[in-house]
């Protein structure tokens, strides 16, 4: 069984797409249906590679308006993606889901820029980031990766690695032993 990740990422996604400098400028200042898109999936792919393999991460956008929407998440790149249901906000989706994980506690991490959402959270002892701190640390990641050009050396996986130190020393106690 695969490990549970004890990190939560939670993203208000129409707020940082509306509040995050990185992706008003994908947008720009007319939102078309194909600026729009662009900047959601520059958004989705973002977290992906934010959360990486540290954070289970869920973007969550309203849908309230939206009588179809009955609130199921799909998953991208291991990133849960979902719309409020019908005449919810994700507002209160978001602030339930923090609340939950921090009963379990699970390490939370809400990035919105809306105050309301912000105040909330806070009050469960969940940490918060703005959606344009958001942008200014994905910007930073990408920045770091394309100027790391340090060669990779491939770790070299025997079994005497993955041996605790103890096993491996009787291990070699014996083999010395037969010789």
């Amino acid at each position: 069984m695969a490990k549970q990740r004890k990190k939560l990422l939670l993203v208000d996604g129409y707020n940082v797409l509306r509040s995050g400098s990185r992706y008003r400028e994908i947008a720009g200042p007319d939102y078309t249906d194909d600026t729009f898109n662009t900047a959601r999936e520059t958004l989705v792919n973002d977290v992906v590679n934010y959360a990486g393999r540290d954070w289970r991460a869920i973007i969550v956008f309203d849908g309230a308006r939206n009588a179809f929407s009955t609130g199921q998440a799909e998953s991208v790149g291991g990133v849960r993606i979902m719309f409020s249901p019908a005449g919810q906000s994700a507002d209160k989706v978001i602030e339930k889901l923090a609340h939950d994980a921090r009963e379990r506690q699970v390490e939370t991490l809400v990035v919105t820029s809306d105050a309301t959402i912000q105040d909330t959270v806070f009050g469960f002892g969940v940490d918060r980031m703005s959606a344009d701190g958001f942008s200014r640390e994905v910007d930073r990641y990408y920045d770091d990766v394309r100027l790391d050009e340090t060669p990779k050396v491939a770790e070299k996986n025997t079994v005497a690695s993955r041996i605790d130190p103890a096993t491996l020393a009787k291990l070699k106690a014996l083999r010395d032993a037969a010789r």
